[in-house]
């Protein structure tokens, strides 16, 4: 009777560690297939309207609206330009192609950390925070910050050590992406997977001209961050009581009539990227640009400009989309139901606590088994190809 058990124990065991095996292997290919390619698309289910959902232009003018400036004035992959007051898409192109956001993405992180980070509150700077790559504002591994100062410091000089202590501040740059990737899906921007807080390449991030857009709706909301966004210039303190001037990175904050703040960025793969807005006779209007040519300000200048010429002379191509209720926009996954400890395998009979013991200690010691056959041994000599 002990040995039918046993065999019946052993059994089970093997049988459930070849389905954690396959479970393993299934999930190992699902994400690296989601991250080879971006997920195929229905344009009719689109957020914001299916006309959202195409890879071309997108417009759809009445008598006497104004001409698109041509394509040769606006060398983006994609671009949007809506109403802020009133939520209508007035057009756009691709606007739900993904792309990487390079520093647009410090909107995300100003709307995620501001109602969670105290103004006055200081911070020391780390080691790691003042060498992270791209442009630093100098912080100093040591020195203390109020919270401000790093938030003046990301917004108007689009500091990436800023934006890291900021992260830190807030309990960690994991924390604070995994909040960044809630915020994200509360607005239902399902386009956007943030990595860093700073924007810099990611090899899972993006986000699209669409969902730039519903960040940015959101973030213009805060009067702080509105504050921090039309802050041309601004001092940060040094060492031996010394200060230091940063400047806006947004040419159009000086240059253009209206302009109302704006965060630009730039890396060799997200090419410039750019989300700002501008307010005239008591309209906003907001354009977003992605993997542009570097030289952004004057195609989204053009854009701007005809946002304002054309409001009320084309009927809207889509809507930026309300956040998702509170209940909905949790991110939080549904708990798993406690299970009880017997449990049932495939002829129906009941396990008791023995047999899952033996059944857990087979699968340990079968994959430690496994896992120590597969290792690869440090001395044997390794086949390596030469790079391509």
């Amino acid at each position: 009777m002990i040995a039918k058990r046993t065999g019946t124990v052993f059994r089970m065991a093997r049988r459930l560690a070849a389905a954690l095996t396959a479970g393993c292997l299934i999930a190992v290919s699902a994400a690296s297939g989601a991250a080879a390619s971006s997920p195929s698309r229905d344009s009719s289910a689109a957020v914001g309207g299916p006309l959202l959902g195409g890879s071309g232009v997108v417009v759809q003018p009445l008598f006497g609206a104004p001409a698109l400036p041509p394509a040769s004035q606006l060398p983006a992959a994609s671009w949007l330009v809506a109403n802020l007051t009133t939520g209508q898409v007035l057009a756009a192109k691709a606007p739900h192609a993904r792309f990487l956001p390079a520093s647009t993405l410090k909107v995300l992180t100003a709307l995620t950390l501001l109602p969670r980070l105290d103004p006055n509150a200081r911070f020391a700077a780390t080691p790691t925070d003042a060498s992270v790559d791209g442009t630093r504002a100098g912080l100093v591994p040591g020195m203390k910050y109020s919270i401000k100062e790093l938030f003046t410091c990301m917004l108007v000089d689009s500091a990436n050590d800023a934006a890291d202590a900021l992260a830190e501040a807030n309990g960690g740059i994991r924390r604070t992406v995994l909040q960044m990737n809630a915020t994200a899906h509360e607005l239902q921007a399902n386009d956007t997977t943030a990595d860093t807080p700073s924007g810099l390449d990611g090899p899972t991030e993006h986000t699209s001209a669409y969902d730039l857009a519903l960040i940015a709706r959101a973030a213009w909301q805060s009067p702080a961050f509105r504050r921090y966004v039309t802050t041309v210039r601004n001092q940060v303190p040094a060492p031996h009581h010394k200060h230091f001037m940063i400047y806006t990175h947004n040419n159009l904050l000086t240059t253009y009539r209206g302009d109302a703040g704006g965060k630009n960025g730039y890396t060799v793969a997200a090419g410039a990227t750019y989300v700002g807005v501008a307010t005239r006779h008591g309209q906003t209007i907001l354009v977003t640009l992605m993997h542009a040519y570097p030289i952004w300000w004057p195609m989204a200048a053009k854009l701007l400009t005809w946002g304002f010429q054309a409001n009320g002379k084309v009927t809207p191509v889509g809507t930026l989309v309300n956040p998702l209720p509170p209940q909905s926009a949790t991110g939080v996954p549904t708990p798993v139901a406690h299970t009880t400890t017997a449990s049932v395998h495939s002829s129906g009979h009941r396990l008791s606590r023995i047999d899952l013991i033996i059944i857990a200690i087979t699968v340990i010691a079968a994959t430690s088994t496994a896992v120590h056959r597969i290792r690869p041994r440090r001395y044997k000599p390794r086949l390596r190809l030469p790079p391509i």
